[in-house]
């Protein structure tokens, strides 16, 4: 019976390892910055590794060309691989907890997590 408890200690002791281990990351993603490319570089998105859009550069030769459209194109595609390029820094991170810790499917449950925002430290 005691046994029991002491396993229930040892697990809660690391939920709360775990919980500051995800403080720090959100932090450090919080840091992270990243950038999608479209157009051969002509459309530049930055984003943080918390998938927030920091920055948006559109050469000033697609906005003498008037075409509205292509433009639209480039800036979705460059926003879309900046915030492939953050899920993919902030699933690295979380994959280090899993690798911490000795929970039992822990790693696949973070392997799979797209965001850091519902994440409480």
């Amino acid at each position: 019976m005691f046994k029991g408890i002491g396993d229930l200690a040892s697990l809660l002791k690391q939920a709360q390892q775990m919980q500051s281990k995800i403080g720090e990351i959100k932090d450090h993603l919080a840091q992270v910055r990243v950038e999608g490319q479209s157009g051969g570089g002509m459309v530049r998105v930055e984003v943080s590794g918390q998938q927030k859009v920091l920055a948006i550069h559109v050469d000033p030769s697609l906005l003498s060309e008037n075409d509205a459209e292509v433009i639209e194109d480039l800036l979705v595609s460059a926003t879309n691989q900046a915030l492939e390029k953050a899920r993919q820094a902030a699933a690295d991170q979380m994959g280090a907890i899993a690798g911490d810790s000795k929970i039992p499917g822990l790693g696949e449950a973070l392997a799979g997590f797209g965001g850091v925002d519902n994440l409480s430290p």
